[in-house]
């Protein structure tokens, strides 16, 4: 079922500068060959249920193996029926504004 995520994956107690653990988060996601799109605060994600957990999973053991505490904020939505939730949401949003 296609699965649109807003996911923030980052690390704890490695300073104030968090941008290189970021990267490697997004590395993971972007290689993913799900359709993505990185924003300030959260990462988009769309796709199938089982490959879009994969992605979270695997962009979060990135951090998570190197022993670093990884903080996963997630939304969801779960739309039976629809597809291209990432830019379709927003086309129906600004057709009205």
């Amino acid at each position: 079922m296609n699965t649109l995520v807003a996911v923030a994956i980052a690390p704890f107690g490695v300073g104030d500068e968090l941008s290189a653990e970021v990267a490697e988060v997004v590395k993971i996601i972007r290689n993913s060959g799900l359709k993505n799109k990185t924003y300030s605060m959260f990462t988009e994600i769309e796709g199938e249920w089982d490959d879009v957990m994969k992605v979270v999973k695997d962009a979060t053991f990135v951090l998570a193996e190197k022993g670093i505490r990884t903080e996963v904020i997630m939304k969801m939505d779960i739309r039976p029926g629809y597809e291209n939730m990432m830019s379709e949401k927003l086309d129906r949003l600004e057709a009205k504004l």
